[in-house]
């Protein structure tokens, strides 16, 4: 049945607004990162006067963004490749497993993700700091502390999707590895591992992209040698002005890691999502 020309043309408008509202702060952000400062501090320009790639030149030496991106980059991917290995465990087990307390340590995962991250802020920081003092061993402004940290946000939330996941896949396939003579371990890492391939893919940009952009705690938690980019983009702005023309090109840099990942993995994030829903 062919649907309304009303509805056709309302779809088309709603579709455009979207678009809009999408494509116009990009624009914003890739015209103004190749404008002079004049264009950007003076009067808003549309279009530049000149194009320049000056901004992306200038944002390595404005601020240390090499350490800030080197930051960013080790603590983002060590949480993500922790996150990921011990979800995976944790959710075979969940999965394939009953015990004692199953239900109740499901219960908890998934009951951290309902409270919002600003109330665990103060505890996690006064843990830091008095186990620093007690045992020598500092986090507060350290990239492992950082790592700790994000990995308390992005592993219940992994652990409780890749159980959804791992629900999915038969259990048939787990006896046949075991027929074979293969152990649990085993079974996960040759047959139930190889089939969650798009759920685990999913899990990790979800790690991944939680940690890069996280704000709240990087402010806290970290100075000037271990902070990250999300953070160190505030120091483009000063007491004379804000080099807004370094902010967008800074913010560009910024989004490239994430960006060129996500397309690059778009087919898998999609499907493990999805498949991880079912369940």
């Amino acid at each position: 049945m062919a649907e309304p020309l009303w509805f056709t043309w309302l779809r088309r408008v709603g579709l455009t607004v979207l678009t809009l509202v999408t494509a116009v702060p990009l624009f914003v952000m890739v015209s103004s990162s190749l404008k002079p400062s004049e264009d950007v501090q003076s009067a808003f320009r549309w279009v530049p006067t000149e194009l320049t790639v000056r901004p992306f030149i200038d944002i390595w030496s404005t601020v240390p963004l090499a350490s800030y991106f080197a930051n960013s980059l080790v603590v983002s991917l060590a949480a993500t490749l922790f996150s990921v290995l011990i979800a995976i465990f944790a959710a075979y087990v969940i999965s394939r497993y009953r015990f004692r307390g199953r239900q109740l340590f499901s219960m908890t995962v998934l009951s951290t993700q309902m409270f919002p991250g600003i109330l665990f802020l103060l505890p996690l920081f006064l843990i830091f700091v008095n186990l620093e003092q007690l045992t020598g061993i500092q986090l507060y402004a350290t990239r492992t502390g950082l790592i700790i940290t994000y990995l308390t946000f992005s592993l219940p939330f992994s652990i409780w999707m890749l159980v959804g996941y791992f629900n999915t896949i038969p259990r048939e396939l787990d006896e046949a590895a075991f027929v074979d003579g293969t152990g649990p371990v085993g079974a996960l890492l040759r047959v139930v591992l190889p089939a969650a391939t798009p759920g685990v893919v999913a899990v990790a940009v979800y790690a991944f992209m939680a940690a890069w952009s996280e704000v709240l705690f990087a402010s806290v938690m970290t100075t000037e040698a271990s902070r990250t980019l999300a953070v160190g983009l505030q120091a483009y702005s000063t007491q004379s002005g804000v080099y807004w023309n370094q902010v967008m090109a800074a913010s560009l840099v910024v989004s490239v890691p994430v960006v060129a990942g996500f397309l690059f993995l778009q087919r898998y994030l999609v499907q493990g999502f999805t498949s991880g829903a079912v369940k």
